[in-house]
Protein backbone atom coordinates (compact mmCIF):
# COMPACT_ATOMS: atom_id res chain seq x y z
CA UNK A 1 0.00 0.00 0.00
CA UNK A 2 1.43 3.45 -0.92
CA UNK A 3 2.57 5.61 1.90
CA UNK A 4 -0.11 8.13 1.29
CA UNK A 5 -2.90 6.19 1.67
CA UNK A 6 -1.58 4.00 4.82
CA UNK A 7 -1.56 7.83 5.73
CA UNK A 8 -5.46 7.75 4.99
CA UNK A 9 -6.18 4.69 6.44
CA UNK A 10 -5.02 5.61 9.76
CA UNK A 11 -7.01 9.14 10.38
CA UNK A 12 -10.14 6.81 8.87
CA UNK A 13 -10.02 3.73 11.32
CA UNK A 14 -10.01 5.64 13.42
CA UNK A 15 -13.65 6.93 13.17
CA UNK A 16 -15.35 3.98 11.24
CA UNK A 17 -17.89 1.64 13.42
CA UNK A 18 -16.37 -1.80 13.55
CA UNK A 19 -18.82 -4.82 12.65
CA UNK A 20 -19.76 -6.99 15.29
CA UNK A 21 -22.34 -9.90 16.02
CA UNK A 22 -25.58 -8.84 17.22
CA UNK A 23 -25.17 -6.59 20.59
CA UNK A 24 -28.84 -7.94 22.01
CA UNK A 25 -27.68 -11.54 21.30
CA UNK A 26 -24.56 -11.53 23.07
CA UNK A 27 -25.69 -9.15 26.18
CA UNK A 28 -28.81 -10.87 26.74
CA UNK A 29 -29.32 -14.29 24.84
CA UNK A 30 -32.92 -15.38 24.48
CA UNK A 31 -34.43 -12.00 25.53
CA UNK A 32 -36.35 -9.59 23.38
CA UNK A 33 -37.39 -6.09 23.78
CA UNK A 34 -39.95 -3.58 23.56
CA UNK A 35 -39.39 0.41 23.68
CA UNK A 36 -40.96 1.98 26.50
CA UNK A 37 -40.67 5.13 28.64
CA UNK A 38 -38.29 7.68 28.56
CA UNK A 39 -34.62 6.88 30.04
CA UNK A 40 -31.99 8.75 31.50
CA UNK A 41 -28.65 8.45 30.29
CA UNK A 42 -27.58 6.42 33.46
CA UNK A 43 -29.99 3.82 32.78
CA UNK A 44 -29.16 0.41 31.09
CA UNK A 45 -29.77 0.02 27.73
CA UNK A 46 -32.43 -2.68 28.54
CA UNK A 47 -34.71 -0.67 31.03
CA UNK A 48 -38.12 0.55 29.29
CA UNK A 49 -38.08 -2.54 26.68
CA UNK A 50 -39.82 -5.56 27.10
CA UNK A 51 -41.10 -8.31 24.38
CA UNK A 52 -40.86 -7.23 20.76
CA UNK A 53 -40.54 -8.91 17.21
CA UNK A 54 -37.95 -10.57 15.68
CA UNK A 55 -36.80 -9.06 12.40
CA UNK A 56 -36.37 -10.98 9.51
CA UNK A 57 -32.32 -11.29 8.42
CA UNK A 58 -32.81 -13.46 5.41
CA UNK A 59 -31.65 -11.16 3.43
CA UNK A 60 -28.41 -9.60 4.00
CA UNK A 61 -27.52 -6.03 3.22
CA UNK A 62 -25.10 -6.10 -0.34
CA UNK A 63 -22.77 -3.82 1.14
CA UNK A 64 -20.57 -2.93 3.82
CA UNK A 65 -21.65 -0.20 5.50
CA UNK A 66 -20.05 1.83 8.26
CA UNK A 67 -22.91 2.56 11.12
CA UNK A 68 -25.17 0.35 9.99
CA UNK A 69 -27.70 -0.75 12.15
CA UNK A 70 -28.79 -4.10 11.83
CA UNK A 71 -27.91 -4.18 15.55
CA UNK A 72 -30.83 -2.21 16.11
CA UNK A 73 -33.15 -4.11 14.33
CA UNK A 74 -35.19 -6.35 17.19
CA UNK A 75 -36.03 -2.51 18.41
CA UNK A 76 -36.76 -0.93 15.09
CA UNK A 77 -39.10 -4.18 14.46
CA UNK A 78 -41.20 -3.64 17.75
CA UNK A 79 -42.00 -0.18 16.76
CA UNK A 80 -42.60 -0.34 13.23
CA UNK A 81 -45.03 -3.50 13.42
CA UNK A 82 -48.17 -1.41 14.69
CA UNK A 83 -47.51 0.78 11.34
CA UNK A 84 -46.43 -2.02 9.08
CA UNK A 85 -49.24 -1.13 6.99
CA UNK A 86 -48.07 2.46 6.19
CA UNK A 87 -44.68 2.64 3.79
CA UNK A 88 -42.20 3.07 5.28
CA UNK A 89 -39.50 5.98 4.48
CA UNK A 90 -35.63 6.55 5.28
CA UNK A 91 -34.09 9.40 4.63
CA UNK A 92 -30.90 8.38 5.26
CA UNK A 93 -30.79 4.83 4.15
CA UNK A 94 -27.07 3.76 3.92
CA UNK A 95 -26.59 -0.04 3.98
CA UNK A 96 -30.59 -0.90 3.70
CA UNK A 97 -30.32 -2.72 6.92
CA UNK A 98 -33.20 -1.38 8.25
CA UNK A 99 -35.92 -1.87 5.52
CA UNK A 100 -34.10 -5.49 4.64
CA UNK A 101 -35.18 -6.72 8.50
CA UNK A 102 -38.54 -5.10 8.27
CA UNK A 103 -39.66 -6.09 4.80
CA UNK A 104 -42.08 -2.87 3.96
CA UNK A 105 -44.42 -3.65 1.50
CA UNK A 106 -43.97 -0.15 0.23
CA UNK A 107 -40.62 1.94 1.12
CA UNK A 108 -38.91 5.07 0.08
CA UNK A 109 -35.39 5.24 0.56
CA UNK A 110 -32.78 8.18 -0.09
CA UNK A 111 -29.53 8.77 0.19
CA UNK A 112 -27.02 11.89 -0.66
CA UNK A 113 -24.65 9.62 -1.68
CA UNK A 114 -25.78 9.28 -5.66
CA UNK A 115 -23.72 6.26 -6.31
CA UNK A 116 -25.20 4.34 -3.75
CA UNK A 117 -28.95 5.28 -5.04
CA UNK A 118 -27.48 4.25 -8.52
CA UNK A 119 -26.31 0.76 -7.04
CA UNK A 120 -29.51 0.00 -5.58
CA UNK A 121 -31.26 0.94 -8.91
CA UNK A 122 -29.19 -1.50 -10.69
CA UNK A 123 -30.12 -4.30 -7.86
CA UNK A 124 -33.47 -3.36 -8.32
CA UNK A 125 -33.17 -4.40 -11.81
CA UNK A 126 -31.49 -7.37 -11.13
CA UNK A 127 -27.79 -6.49 -11.59
CA UNK A 128 -25.45 -8.86 -12.61
CA UNK A 129 -21.28 -8.34 -12.25
CA UNK A 130 -19.67 -9.17 -15.14
CA UNK A 131 -16.23 -7.39 -14.02
CA UNK A 132 -13.43 -9.05 -13.06
CA UNK A 133 -13.17 -9.23 -8.63
CA UNK A 134 -9.92 -9.88 -7.08
CA UNK A 135 -8.92 -8.87 -3.65
CA UNK A 136 -5.94 -7.73 -5.39
CA UNK A 137 -4.04 -4.47 -4.97
CA UNK A 138 -3.36 -3.76 -8.64
CA UNK A 139 -6.80 -4.37 -9.10
CA UNK A 140 -8.28 -2.60 -7.09
CA UNK A 141 -6.44 0.81 -8.16
CA UNK A 142 -7.24 -0.38 -11.75
CA UNK A 143 -10.55 -0.29 -10.76
CA UNK A 144 -10.57 2.38 -8.67
CA UNK A 145 -9.01 4.44 -11.57
CA UNK A 146 -11.74 3.70 -14.01
CA UNK A 147 -15.00 4.20 -11.61
CA UNK A 148 -13.47 7.95 -11.07
CA UNK A 149 -13.12 7.85 -15.03
CA UNK A 150 -16.67 6.96 -15.48
CA UNK A 151 -17.78 9.52 -12.55
CA UNK A 152 -15.48 12.44 -14.59
CA UNK A 153 -17.26 11.49 -18.33
CA UNK A 154 -20.60 11.87 -16.36
CA UNK A 155 -21.54 8.19 -17.05
CA UNK A 156 -21.64 7.15 -12.96
CA UNK A 157 -25.28 6.09 -13.29
CA UNK A 158 -24.61 3.20 -15.83
CA UNK A 159 -24.71 -0.25 -15.11
CA UNK A 160 -20.92 -1.00 -14.65
CA UNK A 161 -20.35 1.76 -12.41
CA UNK A 162 -22.68 0.11 -10.21
CA UNK A 163 -20.74 -3.17 -10.36
CA UNK A 164 -17.14 -1.26 -9.75
CA UNK A 165 -19.27 0.73 -6.83
CA UNK A 166 -19.82 -2.97 -5.70
CA UNK A 167 -16.33 -4.42 -6.27
CA UNK A 168 -14.96 -1.19 -3.86
CA UNK A 169 -17.18 -1.09 -1.43
CA UNK A 170 -16.00 -4.66 -0.51
CA UNK A 171 -12.05 -4.47 -1.68
CA UNK A 172 -11.57 -0.99 0.19
CA UNK A 173 -10.06 0.13 3.56
CA UNK A 174 -13.01 -1.02 6.09
CA UNK A 175 -16.26 -0.58 3.55
CA UNK A 176 -16.07 3.15 3.65
CA UNK A 177 -16.99 5.22 1.22
CA UNK A 178 -15.38 8.90 0.85
CA UNK A 179 -15.03 10.94 -2.35
CA UNK A 180 -12.72 14.40 -2.52
CA UNK A 181 -13.26 17.60 -3.09
CA UNK A 182 -13.03 16.60 -6.96
CA UNK A 183 -15.59 13.81 -6.88
CA UNK A 184 -12.78 11.03 -6.94
CA UNK A 185 -13.44 8.20 -4.50
CA UNK A 186 -10.24 8.36 -2.76
CA UNK A 187 -10.59 5.28 0.25
CA UNK A 188 -7.36 2.92 -0.36
CA UNK A 189 -7.11 -0.99 -0.56
CA UNK A 190 -8.08 -2.84 2.28
CA UNK A 191 -6.55 -5.30 4.47
CA UNK A 192 -8.94 -8.77 4.18
CA UNK A 193 -7.49 -11.79 3.81
CA UNK A 194 -10.38 -13.06 2.03
CA UNK A 195 -13.36 -12.11 0.21
CA UNK A 196 -16.66 -13.55 -1.19
CA UNK A 197 -17.50 -11.56 -4.04
CA UNK A 198 -21.61 -12.12 -5.28
CA UNK A 199 -22.31 -12.27 -9.17
CA UNK A 200 -25.75 -12.29 -8.84
CA UNK A 201 -28.33 -10.21 -7.63
CA UNK A 202 -31.05 -11.01 -8.43
CA UNK A 203 -32.90 -12.38 -5.30
CA UNK A 204 -32.48 -8.23 -4.61
CA UNK A 205 -35.75 -7.63 -7.82
CA UNK A 206 -38.38 -9.21 -5.10
CA UNK A 207 -37.46 -7.56 -2.09
CA UNK A 208 -37.04 -4.18 -3.94
CA UNK A 209 -40.28 -4.21 -6.13
CA UNK A 210 -42.36 -1.59 -4.62
CA UNK A 211 -39.64 0.33 -3.29
CA UNK A 212 -38.46 3.64 -4.51
CA UNK A 213 -34.84 4.66 -4.00
CA UNK A 214 -34.00 8.78 -4.80
CA UNK A 215 -31.40 10.91 -3.87
CA UNK A 216 -32.02 14.33 -2.72
CA UNK A 217 -31.99 16.18 0.44
CA UNK A 218 -34.13 15.94 3.55
CA UNK A 219 -36.08 19.13 2.75
CA UNK A 220 -36.92 18.01 -0.54
CA UNK A 221 -38.09 14.32 -0.01
CA UNK A 222 -41.52 14.05 -1.13
CA UNK A 223 -43.04 12.49 1.98
CA UNK A 224 -47.33 11.29 2.67
CA UNK A 225 -48.82 12.59 5.81
CA UNK A 226 -49.29 8.66 7.10
CA UNK A 227 -45.44 7.40 6.40
CA UNK A 228 -43.43 5.83 9.07
CA UNK A 229 -40.17 7.63 8.91
CA UNK A 230 -36.69 6.33 10.68
CA UNK A 231 -34.30 8.68 10.33
CA UNK A 232 -30.73 7.34 11.32
CA UNK A 233 -28.76 11.04 10.49
CA UNK A 234 -24.56 10.75 10.14
CA UNK A 235 -23.68 10.68 13.84
CA UNK A 236 -23.29 14.52 16.00
CA UNK A 237 -19.23 13.84 15.96
CA UNK A 238 -17.52 17.29 14.75
CA UNK A 239 -14.43 15.92 13.51
CA UNK A 240 -16.53 13.13 10.38
CA UNK A 241 -17.79 13.40 6.78
CA UNK A 242 -20.59 12.03 5.91
CA UNK A 243 -20.52 13.50 1.92
CA UNK A 244 -18.22 15.86 -0.03
CA UNK A 245 -20.16 18.89 2.02
CA UNK A 246 -20.28 17.17 5.24
CA UNK A 247 -22.84 16.94 7.76
CA UNK A 248 -23.02 20.28 9.89
CA UNK A 249 -24.72 21.27 13.20
CA UNK A 250 -26.88 22.77 11.18
CA UNK A 251 -27.93 20.40 9.47
CA UNK A 252 -28.39 18.30 12.08
CA UNK A 253 -30.87 20.57 13.36
CA UNK A 254 -32.78 20.98 10.28
CA UNK A 255 -33.04 17.27 9.93
CA UNK A 256 -34.52 17.34 13.17
CA UNK A 257 -36.98 20.72 12.99
CA UNK A 258 -38.05 19.05 9.66
CA UNK A 259 -39.00 15.54 11.10
CA UNK A 260 -40.69 16.79 14.33
CA UNK A 261 -43.28 18.84 11.88
CA UNK A 262 -44.16 15.27 10.25
CA UNK A 263 -47.85 14.39 11.27
CA UNK A 264 -46.82 10.78 10.73
CA UNK A 265 -44.88 8.48 13.10
CA UNK A 266 -41.24 9.31 13.11
CA UNK A 267 -38.25 6.93 15.15
CA UNK A 268 -34.58 8.89 15.12
CA UNK A 269 -31.43 7.66 15.95
CA UNK A 270 -28.40 9.35 16.76
CA UNK A 271 -25.04 9.67 18.79
CA UNK A 272 -25.96 10.65 22.45
CA UNK A 273 -23.99 14.07 22.34
CA UNK A 274 -26.03 16.37 25.06
CA UNK A 275 -26.47 18.83 22.41
CA UNK A 276 -28.18 16.30 20.30
CA UNK A 277 -30.17 14.90 23.37
CA UNK A 278 -30.97 18.17 24.06
CA UNK A 279 -32.23 19.13 20.43
CA UNK A 280 -34.54 16.02 20.21
CA UNK A 281 -35.95 16.52 23.84
CA UNK A 282 -36.70 20.36 23.19
CA UNK A 283 -38.56 19.26 19.89
CA UNK A 284 -40.53 17.01 21.93
CA UNK A 285 -39.34 13.43 20.99
CA UNK A 286 -39.34 10.46 23.22
CA UNK A 287 -36.06 9.79 24.48
CA UNK A 288 -34.29 6.59 25.44
CA UNK A 289 -30.83 5.28 25.22
CA UNK A 290 -29.02 2.08 23.93
CA UNK A 291 -25.33 1.25 23.73
CA UNK A 292 -24.22 0.40 19.70
CA UNK A 293 -21.70 -1.81 18.84
CA UNK A 294 -18.37 -0.70 19.90
CA UNK A 295 -16.15 1.45 17.77
CA UNK A 296 -12.50 2.60 17.81
CA UNK A 297 -12.27 6.59 18.96
CA UNK A 298 -9.30 8.84 18.78
CA UNK A 299 -7.93 7.14 22.20
CA UNK A 300 -7.99 3.65 21.01
CA UNK A 301 -11.27 2.77 23.11
CA UNK A 302 -13.33 0.45 21.86
CA UNK A 303 -16.17 0.59 24.12
CA UNK A 304 -19.87 0.53 23.08
CA UNK A 305 -20.69 3.87 21.00
CA UNK A 306 -23.87 5.31 23.42
CA UNK A 307 -27.35 6.13 21.16
CA UNK A 308 -30.11 8.00 21.48
CA UNK A 309 -33.37 6.63 20.06
CA UNK A 310 -35.88 9.79 19.79
CA UNK A 311 -39.78 8.75 19.06
CA UNK A 312 -42.67 11.23 18.27
CA UNK A 313 -46.12 10.84 19.90
CA UNK A 314 -47.49 9.07 17.30
CA UNK A 315 -44.90 5.75 17.37
CA UNK A 316 -46.78 4.29 19.95
CA UNK A 317 -50.44 5.59 19.96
Amino acid sequence: MRVSDLQQAAIIFIFANVKSKTLLAAKHPGTRWHLGATQSPGQNSADGFSEAESPDTSIKPPLKWAGGKRWLLPYLATLWRPHRNRRYVEPFCGGLAAPLGLKPQAALLNDINPHLINFYKHLQRGLLVTIGMKNEERSFYGHRSRFNQLIKNGESSAAEAAQLFYYLNRTCFNGLCRFNRSGEFNVPFGTHKAITYATDFSHFRGAFKNWAFTNCDIETLEVETEDFIYADPPYDVEFTTYSAGGFSWTDQQRTAEWLAAHPGPVVLSNQATTRMVELYKKLGFEISYLDGPRRISCTGDRSAAREVLALNRLVNA
